[in-house]
C-alpha cells in the first residue's frame, strides 16, 4: 500500500499478563536496534482478566499511527478463544503466531491460522523460563527474546533492555531475566529465523538510537515542567493519570510540589489556590473527572487565576469506556461551568504538540490570567514514538503582567487588582507584599476585588474579563496543513486523529492509481477559535470531509458555529477504538465515489 517499509507486531494476553510492559520493552529494544517505533497499548477497564494487547510497528521512516495488519503475533492467554482468533485474523499471510508450546490450541484457532496462512511457532515459554530463571512468569520474556531472535535483531540490544529494566530490583533478577531472554532468543533465531519472510526495514542506529520513547501524557509533563510548573495536584483517573505521575515519581529532584488529593474538587482547588499565590499550577483528568471541576473552573475565571487542566478524554457518558478512546468532551470544556469568561483550549495531535501545549498552556494561562484546557484522549496520552531529543528546546517563560517588588514600593495610588485594562489584563501583584493585599472574591467584585452587585461595575468587569478572549486570539495556532497543497479532498480533524489521517494522506497521494490527491487541515489549537486563519484555510478546501472520533460531530458543528463553514461530508467512530488508515483510506474512497454521483445530478 505504501513505499514505507514496516514491520508490525502485536502482544496478546489477559490483564497482569504482562502485555503492556512487554510492549513498552520491546519498543526500547527495537528504537536501540535502530528503527523508528509506534506503539499503543490497548487494555480493557479490569486488574485481571479481559483481554489486552499492545501494538508496535516499526520502520526505517517515521511512523505516526499502527495499520490494522500485524506480521506477529504472541499470544499469551490463548485459551480466550473468540479475541485470540480475532487477534490471528489481524495477521498478514505468512505472518508468524507465536504460543506457549505446552498449550493445546482448540480448533477455532487452529482453523483461524490457516484460513490467514500463518505460521504457528510453539515456543517452550513457561517450561524455560521456570527451568532458566526458576519463575513461570518469566515465560514472558522468552516470548520477547524469541520475536528478537526470529527477526534476527542482534540480542545485545535486548539484553540491555532487560538488564536496565530488572536492575532496579536486583542484581539476581536482572541476571536470570538476561539468561531467560537469551533462551527464548536462542529458540527462535534457530527454530523460526527463517520462516520470517517479510522484508526488514533498514536499521539506521546512528539516527534512532539517541532518539527518546516518549508517551503523549509524559510529553505534556515534561513540557509542563519546563514551562515553569510546580504544583500538580490530582485524583487518578484513567487516562490523565500519567501525567501526575511522572511528577510525583521525581518530585523532589525536580523541585516540584504533588499532592494526591480525595477527589478532583480538591485537585482543581488545591491547584487554583496554588495559582493565586503565584505557583504555576495543574491538575490532570478525564472527562468524569472534569466533570467535577467545573464549578471551581468558574471560581479560576471569576477571580482570574491562571491554571492549567488536563482533560485526556475517554469514552462516556458516566464512567463509559474508562480504558477507550474518544473525542466526545470538544464541546463541554469550550463551554464547561455556568456563566461567561475566557478559556483557551489546546488541543495537541502528536507527541511533539504534546510537549508544546505543556509549556504554551502555563505561559497562556499566566499572561491572561485564565484557565487553560489541554484536551487530549486516550489514544494521544498512551501512545509511545520516538522523538528527536533536539526537538525539546527550552521554552521561553512569560510571567505576563506581574508588578514586581519595585513596582509595588514606588507605587502611590493604591494597587487595584481587577484594574480596568484595554486587553483586559489586569497587573498581578502576587502576595507577600503590604501593597498587594487584595480580596479574590468568587462574587462579582470591582477593581480592588471587594463585592458588589451595580450593574455599571457588573458590565465593566464583564467587558474586562471577556476582552481577554480577544486578546488570547493574537497568541492561538491556526490549522496547518499536510499532503497535496491542491487537493481535491481536505480531511479537517483536531486532536489525536492526526497520526491515522496523517499516514492515509500519504498512503492515498503515493498511490499511482489515484489520480486526484488528498490532505489534511489539522487544529492543534481551537479556543478561542482562530477564524481568520480558518477563513484563509478554508479557501483552499474543495470537499471538506470532518474526521471525528464522537456521535454528533463536535468540530463541524464549532466549524459552522464559528466560521459558517460546512462541511461537505462527516465521518466519526465512537466504538473507543483508533481511527487506522486503511478505514479511513475506504471512507475517502466512498466519498470521492459519493461526490462525483451527486455532482452528476
Amino acid at each position: 500500500m505504501t513505499q514505507k517499509k514496516r514491520i508490525s507486531i502485536k502482544i496478546a494476553g489477559a490483564q497482569g499478563q504482562g502485555a503492556g510492559s512487554g510492549g513498552q520493552g520491546l519498543s526500547k529494544v527495537l528504537k536501540r536496534a535502530g528503527y523508528h517505533v509506534f506503539g499503543v497499548f490497548d487494555f480493557m477497564s479490569l486488574i485481571k482478566g479481559g483481554h489486552s494487547f499492545y501494538q508496535i510497528s516499526f520502520s526505517d521512516q517515521t511512523i505516526h499511527a499502527n495499520t490494522e495488519k500485524f506480521h506477529i503475533l504472541l499470544c499469551f492467554d490463548p485459551q480466550n478463544t473468540e479475541e485470540t482468533v480475532a487477534d490471528i485474523e489481524t495477521l498478514n499471510e505468512g505472518g508468524l503466531f507465536f504460543v506457549d508450546d505446552a498449550v493445546v490450541l482448540k480448533p477455532e484457532i487452529t482453523v483461524a491460522i490457516e484460513k490467514v496462512g500463518a505460521k504457528l511457532c510453539p515456543i517452550p515459554m513457561i517450561r524455560l523460563g521456570t527451568e532458566i530463571g526458576g519463575n513461570r512468569i518469566m515465560g514472558n520474556t522468552v516470548g520477547l527474546g524469541a520475536i528478537v531472535g526470529s527477526l534476527k535483531i542482534p540480542f545485545d540490544f535486548l539484553d540491555e533492555v532487560v538488564q536496565q529494566n530488572f536492575a532496579k530490583k536486583s542484581k539476581e533478577i536482572a541476571a536470570s531475566n538476561s539468561a531467560v531472554a537469551k533462551a527464548g532468543y536462542d529458540y527462535g533465531l534457530s527454530n523460526f529465523g527463517d520462516s520470517f519472510k517479510f522484508e526488514m526495514p533498514n536499521a539506521k542506529k546512528e539516527k534512532t538510537a539517541g532518539n527518546m520513547l516518549i508517551n503523549g501524557n509524559e510529553a505534556i509533563a515534561f513540557g509542563s515542567y519546563v514551562g515553569g510548573c510546580r504544583f500538580v495536584s490530582a485524583y487518578p483517573m484513567t487516562p490523565g493519570t500519567s501525567v501526575f505521575e511522572w511528577f510525583t515519581k521525581s518530585n523532589s529532584k525536580l523541585g516540584v510540589v504533588t499532592k494526591h488529593t480525595e477527589d478532583e474538587i480538591a485537585a482543581i482547588c488545591m491547584a487554583i489556590g496554588a495559582g493565586q499565590v503565584g505557583a504555576r499550577a495543574m491538575t490532570s483528568t478525564s472527562g468524569g473527572g472534569f466533570c467535577l471541576m467545573v464549578e471551581a473552573l468558574g471560581l479560576a475565571g471569576m477571580t482570574e487565576v491562571p491554571v492549567v487542566i488536563v482533560n485526556a478524554q475517554r469514552g462516556g457518558p458516566s464512567t463509559g469506556l474508562p480504558t477507550r478512546t474518544e473525542q466526545s468532551d470538544l464541546l463541554f470544556a469550550i463551554n464547561a461551568s455556568h456563566g461567561e469568561f475566557p478559556r483557551i483550549v489546546l488541543t495537541p495531535g502528536t507527541i511533539e504538540q504534546c510537549y508544546e501545549a505543556g509549556y504554551r498552556a502555563h505561559n497562556l494561562a499566566a499572561k491572561y490570567q485564565t484557565p487553560v484546557i489541554i484536551l487530549t484522549d486516550l489514544l494521544l496520552s498512551e501512545q509511545i514514538k520516538d522523538t528527536d531529543p533536539n526537538f525539546y528546546q527550552l521554552p521561553q517563560i512569560e510571567l505576563g503582567k506581574v508588578v514586581s517588588p519595585a513596582e509595588l514600593d514606588a507605587m502611590e495610588e493604591p494597587y487595584l487588582r481587577y484594574k480596568f485594562t484595554e486587553d483586559g489584563v489586569s497587573p498581578r501583584a502576587l502576595y507577600g507584599h503590604p501593597k498587594s493585599v487584595h480580596a479574590p472574591a468568587t462574587d462579582e467584585h470591582d477593581e480592588t476585588g471587594h463585592i458588589t452587585e451595580d450593574a455599571t461595575n457588573r458590565n465593566r468587569m464583564m467587558e474586562k474579563r471577556m476582552k481577554k478572549h480577544e486578546s488570547a486570539l493574537q497568541d492561538i495556532k491556526g490549522p496547518e496543513f499536510f499532503g497535496a497543497e491542491n487537493a481535491s479532498l481536505t480531511l479537517i480533524i483536531w486532536g489525536s486523529t492526526y497520526g491515522a489521517v496523517r499516514e492515509a494522506v500519504e498512503i492515498f497521494n503515493e498511490d499511482e492509481k489515484n489520480k486526484e490527491k488528498i490532505n489534511l487541515l489539522h487544529y492543534s489549537e481551537v479556543w478561542p477559535f482562530p477564524l481568520e486563519a480558518t477563513n484563509a484555510a478554508l479557501k483552499k478546501v474543495k470537499l471538506g470531509v470532518c474526521l471525528e472520533q464522537n456521535y454528533t460531530s463536535q468540530f463541524a458543528r464549532l466549524l459552522l458555529s464559528e466560521a459558517g463553514y460546512n462541511v461537505n461530508y462527516k465521518l466519526n467512530k465512537y466504538d473507543g477504538r483508533q481511527f487506522t488508515p486503511e478505514e479511513i483510506l475506504v471512507e475517502v474512497k466512498r466519498v470521492f465515489a459519493e461526490s462525483l454521483v451527486n455532482s452528476t445530478k
